[in-house]
């Protein structure tokens, strides 16, 4: 996770400096939703010596444990979390960056630079930022952000199953696996299905 090293060997060690990502954009179900994480330059290092890498290479266990030490390492932390009705009314594209935004916005403390997850950067952030293509896997900082994002939103899938027990979303997470589109097909959408994404508009025309 050297990756990030040209990004921040310019600014001085006790520098702050965000990594932004965000989970759930590829899902039929649920919100997407981005974390922020910021840390002091000279103590990046510190998220690899815990064992922080790239969520998916992390069982949920694993996770789940990283997710304390984590937020009692970094300076700071907050969440940008985007509806449903947001996603279909913007598109998925927009609304992951607005979730990125609206993390790093929450912030109580402003970092010097933002390193970004993906090929996109962030409308309007008004601060410095690096997009970072698989930035999960190549900046600690981003995948540290990416587990606390996971962590949360997995576990709001598990309280959604709840509530709606056809849809198997406590293991499929709201993404699009066949016994999640075989119930769609069978009990039709809820409110927190995604009306623009094809497979769900697609039993939207069958009403």
């Amino acid at each position: 996770m050297k990756d990030d090293t040209f990004a921040l060997d310019s600014l001085a060690p006790t520098a702050l400096v965000a990594g932004v990502d965000e989970v759930g954009r590829g899902c039929l179900f649920g919100e997407v939703v981005a974390v922020a994480v910021v840390m002091p330059v000279h103590k990046v290092h510190l998220l690899t010596d815990l064992g922080v890498k790239d969520s998916k290479k992390l069982s949920p266990k694993k996770r789940e444990g990283l997710v304390p030490k984590i937020q009692s390492l970094v300076t700071d932390s907050a969440m940008g979390v985007v509806d449903v009705a947001t996603i279909d009314k913007v598109n998925i594209l927009q609304a992951s960056l607005l979730a990125m935004y609206e993390a790093i916005m929450t912030l109580k403390s402003i970092p010097e630079l933002c390193l970004v997850d993906g090929n996109q950067s962030i409308p309007r952030l008004g601060l410095p930022q690096i997009t970072m293509i698989q930035g999960d896997g190549r900046s600690p900082l981003i995948a540290a952000a990416s587990i606390l994002a996971k962590v949360w939103r997995d576990q709001k899938m598990v309280e959604y199953s709840r509530q709606y027990p056809h849809y198997d979303l406590e293991n499929n997470k709201g993404y699009g696996t066949k016994k999640h589109l075989r119930a769609i097909e069978e009990y039709g959408i809820t409110p927190h299905h995604r009306s623009s994404f094809a497979p769900v508009s697609r039993q939207l025309k069958l009403f």
